[in-house]
Parts: C-alpha cells; structure tokens; sequence
C-alpha cells in the first residue's frame, strides 16, 4: 500500500494536499482497498461549508457505506465531477484521477504525517510492529 509522503491525514483515512490554501480530498488507498468496489459517491456541494472531522457525505461500495469527513473546514469549491460516471476511479487512482473536492481551507485540525498515517494502517490491521 503507497502512502505518499507529500500529503496528510486523517484518523478516518481521509488525505488532503494544500496549495495556496487550497485543498484537494480524497480517501487513501487503504480506505479504498478496505472498501472495495467503490459505486456510488455522495459528494459535498460547491459552495457549502464542511466542518473538519465532521460528516460531508457518503462513499458507497458493494460490501459497504463509509461516511466521508472533512479533514479541513472550509468552502467546497469544486467536486470531481467524472466521479459521477465512474466511481471506480476512487479506486483505480485514490491519490490521483480518484480526487473527491476541494476546498478553500480556513482550518486544519489534527492532520497526521505519512510516518504517523503509516502506524495508524498498521495498528488498524492488527500490525504491532
């Protein structure tokens, strides 16, 4: 499983990447992988705000429903509209083309490094290492 290092994270597998106090969300590719085959996505609407650590929608998988919660506050300014034909791509590419929105940040609160993401997935599989 990649964690790439140029991201944050969230305890709820949620990774964010800001840029100019922008940023883009997604769920890791654990989350993905423990989902399954994402198939629908319930995705904030452009121009709400979403509160981090709180519910902003919902991702649908064969096996599951997973809430989706913000790692940041902020105003959603775009959502991944190719989501809406193919929810796969969360799977497919979680860090790339699988981009769920992004936000203007006003805060961001308790975001975990790679290093700490990376004990995280491994306390939560059961890998003491």
């Amino acid at each position: 499983m990649s964690i790439p290092r140029h991201l944050r994270y969230t305890w709820d597998h949620e990774w964010l990447v800001v840029d100019e106090g922008n940023a883009t969300v997604g769920i890791t590719a654990f989350a993905a992988q423990a989902l399954g085959d994402v198939v629908n996505l319930r995705l904030p609407e452009v121009g709400t705000w979403v509160e981090a650590g709180e519910s902003c929608g919902r991702i649908e998988s064969l096996t599951a429903v997973s809430g989706l919660y913000a790692p940041a506050s902020g105003r959603v300014l775009e959502v991944n509209t190719v989501l809406a034909d193919d929810p796969g791509v969360v799977n497919a590419a979680p860090y790339t083309g699988g981009w769920l929105f992004r936000l203007r940040v006003e805060n961001i609160a308790g975001a975990l490094s790679a290093d700490a993401y990376a004990a995280h997935c491994a306390h939560t599989q059961g890998d003491r290492r």
